[in-house]
């Protein structure tokens, strides 16, 4: 999904707008600010705002109020390791998780991490002073099939970003199984659409009885163009017919399961 954002840092001695709630003395005697606001834009405007699974705003522009100092986690010595290595635990227990939600638009999912320097026995936490997240037009895809995951329309599977995908991470549960037991098994992908996903040749899978739990990794392939590609399953036993089956993609990905028995009749 494409998104834009702008992270625009300011010292931490800078006069910002700021909620005063609260503040800390540091070694000179001069009052730190414990909270600090990020401003949260969006094009176009009137989204919503979560943080952590919860609704702050109900439309941007918004502001988020968030802490600069961290008083909790102290290294055990005060060391340049040790520092370091707690450090990056700071970092990680300060991290926001921001969603921008907005009718006929893609959410955009997003982890904000402030800059965390060790200073007179505290954590202090310099944030982005803005926000601005472009927002992308809905698929039309969506339109048409709703069951489709959300974000997912335009993933498509290739060897660049292998595993990135929802479909590839949808686990298939493989079962054939034959009477009599012992058939070899092969698959092949066939497809009605092959300027975005090729045919292949048949690959051996197993013997009945076959079970697995598996993820497509089909070259070329996206929800959009998974209901004009099929897996042919072909079942081989010497002295028997050969039998084969197709399932359509799309079908198996909404059920998660590919499944057959094969009753072999005799040459």
């Amino acid at each position: 999904m494409k998104k834009s954002k702008l992270l625009v840092f300011g010292c931490m001695a800078a006069a910002l707008s700021f909620t005063s709630c609260g503040t800390a003395q540091n070694d000179r005697g001069t009052q730190v600010p414990q909270e600090t606001q990020i401003n949260v834009q969006t094009y176009p405007k009137g989204a919503k705002l979560y943080v952590d699974g919860k609704l702050v705003s109900r439309e941007t522009p918004a502001t988020l109020n968030v802490p600069t100092v961290f008083r909790g986690d102290m290294p055990m010595r005060y060391s340049n390791k040790t520092i370091s290595n707690t450090q990056q635990r700071v970092v990680e227990n300060n991290k926001l998780h921001i969603q921008i939600v907005k009718d006929g638009y893609e959410t955009i999912d997003d982890y904000i991490t402030p800059k965390v320097t060790f200073y007179n026995f505290r954590w202090d936490l310099s944030w982005p002073e803005n926000l601005i997240y472009e927002l992308e037009e809905r698929s039309d895809a969506y339109k048409k099939d709703p069951t489709i995951p959300a974000g997912a329309a335009r993933e498509r599977v290739t060897r660049d970003t292998s595993g990135n995908t929802a479909m590839e991470r949808t686990i298939i549960r493989w079962y054939f199984d034959s009477a009599p037991r012992g058939a070899n098994i092969f698959w092949r992908v066939i497809s009605s659409v092959p300027a975005e996903v090729k045919n292949t040749n048949e690959l051996w899978l197993g013997s009945t009885p076959f079970e697995e739990t598996r993820a497509f990794n089909i070259q070329g392939l996206t929800y959009e163009n998974s209901r004009d590609v099929q897996i042919e399953i072909k079942v081989k036993r010497r002295g028997y017919v050969d039998q084969n089956k197709r399932f359509n993609v799309r079908q198996a990905l909404d059920q998660q399961e590919i499944s057959s028995f094969f009753d072999l009749i005799e040459e």
